[in-house]
């Protein structure tokens, strides 16, 4: 791939607004939002700490249990990587309100004919040292 397709200034710019959004819709339990932002497909696939979801209908149904967070994320290292104008990855680190164990996040991201979608998620938590110089 030329390598002048790799993080376009205006995409990245695009998938960063939606992945901003995404938190937001997350933090305040905005089912439906949620929901929207991933591919309506069977093939979707979103791995959660304790779970799985396998389609968006297995989503759909997940979320429609999972009660508001009592908790706050704090975003670290978030990076948004753009491959020409259709691709995407989004990255993050985050460090609740509510635990020591650190999390990662990461959206592939999809232009479709209905807008930018997520077709794949993961979310672990793990214990994780801050490396010393």
């Amino acid at each position: 791939m030329d390598d002048l397709n790799i993080n376009l200034p205006d995409v990245v710019a695009e998938v960063t607004a939606l992945f901003e959004a995404y938190e937001a819709a997350l933090m305040s339990n905005d089912v439906n939002g949620l929901n929207a932002f991933f591919w309506d497909s069977p093939l979707v696939t979103r791995y959660g700490i304790a779970d799985k979801q396998l389609g968006h209908s297995a989503l759909v149904a997940y979320r429609e249990g999972v009660p508001a967070p009592q908790f706050t994320r704090q975003l670290r290292g978030t990076r948004i990587t753009t491959f020409g104008t259709d691709t995407a990855v989004a990255m993050t680190e985050f460090v609740r309100s509510d635990t020591d164990l650190r999390g990662f996040q990461t959206q592939t991201w999809i232009r479709l004919p209905d807008g930018w979608k997520i077709v794949s998620a993961h979310v672990s938590m793990i214990p994780f040292a801050e490396a010393t110089p």
